[in-house]
């Protein structure tokens, strides 16, 4: 089944001279192309948007029957909308949009007026602004602590007219080379960090773990909890030492996109995908492949799946194979033992896939939630968020929840070890559900891996409606109308049933590899793949088991596109720019344009 049923040698005359066949034996004509991409996820197609708008043949290789990987969204019922995996623009002050022109590809965005709403216990809330009003949505926090107040919105003063280069510097630039001998305060992220405060950071900012750095700049409870759930839930979690910038980066993410594709995540991926068909890219869908063929240790082409809608066809890379699956699958299956040691090999298993497993709930339903006290005064007053945290106290219920999960390897239960976070697209983009309904997706709490769990993989799924009873009652707990007359419907995927929809989630972690020191820029996934080269010559990897990881930031992508320049594999476009912080083998900085 192809994604685009049009000859690209006809609907593109560029792409005529690009694509080429070849007659094999037995007479089956077989693809050749510049690049061969395996696996159309959000990180497959941006690499295909980008190489093709450069001017070379691509062909992606997709197993299932639709692109995007987790910028999915679900209709459990006609019109409603649901996020099963990924559900904000974490990726807005990523490169893409402006190279790619993505606008240009119907890619449009929903903001939201509040950034999210954190709910105490006792029904004290703050709220946390959006990209244009962090400081002022400070004043919020007057009532918890005058100082957390003025201290927040200082913070969100000097760090916003600077925060795309701090994003930039921290997921936007490849990895140095790995046996580069640097200090930290040569590292990207460190001096932008560093030029933007003026030096007023914690001298612990880039050693400490974030709940450290939080415990010392912050008294307010409530504070520490959203900024350290709001890590955890975009990349490295808060009591990792090492990560506490790397952490508050993640957080900060979400907050310059300040809200989500319209219509969902999957219109994302479409417009990332229209992009690459209009530059002549081919996509095939239903088209697992079995193999990555490697002749004299370079990388040479692919050979489909007997169950692929093109059974055993061979696809020719006359210059590079991407990987877009993670790297074990990479290795373990598609590449295969005979093509690489076997020391090398047992690095590969040692890397652990697992965490990141989200248990995700969503509600349809006829009224959106009406808060208790002061929360419900405040969003009166400055309207409805597009997220709710609750209960946000302090570490306790956050720290609970991870002891839960990773130590402990069972289901967190109870008040006193979840904490929900409550997506509303509804409150910011009306297309998402019709008109007299809201849908509150997605509404998720942190899991065991499913092997890890210490009551089996089957166990979140055994518990699932024990779970769900205990989510919805803390739903009701913070907006006492979620009642049975209002709730019209409720869906959850489990770990499971989410890698099940999308074999790149294993266990349901959307983040390969955990964003912790040890994994984490030279050291992700190995330090010699780190620049998403291998050992086979021509295979670069391209999956979020690379740097940077996980959310669909189209960041791996875009640094691999400099690795392939400095291989002298693309030549770069008028249009594009490279990272100012990007450095060549030969230990040259490349500045922009």
């Amino acid at each position: 089944m192809l994604y685009c049923h049009v000859d690209e040698r006809q609907r593109c005359p560029a792409a005529a001279s690009r694509c080429r066949l070849s007659q094999e034996a037995g007479g089956r004509m077989d693809s050749r192309y510049d690049f061969v991409i395996v696996g159309g996820g959000h990180n497959g197609m941006t690499l295909a948007a980008y190489l093709s708008k450069s001017g070379y043949s691509v062909c992606v290789l997709e197993s299932r029957l639709e692109i995007g990987g987790a910028q999915e969204n679900a209709e459990p019922r006609p019109g409603f909308r649901i996020d099963p995996h990924a559900s904000v623009l974490y990726g807005g002050a990523a490169p893409g949009f402006e190279q790619l022109e993505l606008h240009k590809y119907g890619f449009r965005m929903s903001y939201w007026g509040q950034y999210g709403l954190a709910v105490t216990s006792d029904n004290r809330a703050f709220v946390g602004g959006n990209r244009w009003t962090f400081a002022e949505a400070a004043e919020t926090l007057r009532p918890f602590s005058e100082k957390d107040a003025d201290l927040w919105g200082s913070m969100m003063g000097f760090i916003f007219p600077h925060l795309k280069d701090i994003l930039r510097s921290t997921f936007w630039t490849p990895p140095f080379p790995p046996e580069l001998e640097v200090e930290q305060t040569d590292l990207p992220w460190v001096k932008t960090w560093t030029e933007a405060s003026g030096g007023a950071l914690p001298g612990n900012f880039f050693d400490a773990s974030l709940v450290d750095v939080c415990d010392e700049l912050f008294e307010t409870g409530a504070l520490k909890a959203v900024t350290g759930l709001g890590a955890w839930y975009s990349g490295a979690a808060p009591t990792w030492d090492g990560m506490a910038a790397q952490a508050f980066g993640s957080f900060l993410l979400a907050s310059y996109g300040s809200g989500a594709p319209k219509g969902g995540m999957h219109t994302y991926a479409h417009a990332i995908a229209r992009c690459a068909l209009a530059h002549g890219a081919r996509v095939l869908v239903n088209c697992p492949v079995e193999e990555i063929i490697v002749r004299d240790g370079r990388a040479a082409g692919v050979i489909l799946a007997d169950d692929a809608s093109a059974a055993g066809k061979t696809i020719w890379a006359d210059k590079a194979v991407v990987s877009a699956v993670d790297v074990q699958q990479t290795f373990q299956r598609l590449v295969g033992p005979r093509h690489v040691d076997a020391s090398f090999l047992q690095k590969i298993k040692d890397i652990s896939l697992k965490g990141g497993s989200l248990y995700v709930l969503h509600v349809v339903c006829k009224e959106l939630p009406r808060y208790v006290g002061q929360a419900q005064e405040l969003v009166e007053q400055v309207g409805y968020p597009g997220s709710v945290l609750y209960p946000c106290d302090d570490w306790d219920s956050v720290v609970a929840q991870m002891r839960d999960a990773y130590s402990r390897k069972t289901t967190p239960t109870g008040r006193a070890s979840m904490t929900l976070p409550v997506l509303m697209p509804t409150t910011y983009d009306r297309s998402r559900a019709p008109d007299g309904y809201h849908v509150l997706s997605p509404i998720y709490i942190e899991v065991p891996p499913p092997e890890y769990h210490v009551g089996g993989p089957e166990a979140v799924n055994r518990q699932k409606e024990q779970i769900t009873a205990e989510m919805l009652e803390m739903l009701r707990a913070l907006a006492p109308n979620m009642t049975d007359s209002n709730i019209v419907d409720v869906y959850v995927n489990t770990p499971l049933d989410s890698e099940f929809r999308n074999a790149g989630l294993v266990g349901g972690n959307w983040y390969a590899t955990r964003h912790c020191e040890d994994q984490w820029w030279t050291q992700r996934p190995l330090p010699e793949l780190s620049r998403y080269r291998t050992p086979i010559d021509n295979l670069y990897l391209c999956n979020q088991t690379s740097f940077p990881g996980g959310l669909c930031l189209m960041a791996v992508p875009y640094n691999l596109m400099h690795i392939l320049i400095d291989d002298g594999l693309v030549e770069p476009a008028d249009w594009w720019y490279p990272s100012p912080w990007h450095i060549t083998d030969a230990g040259t900085r490349i500045g922009a344009n």
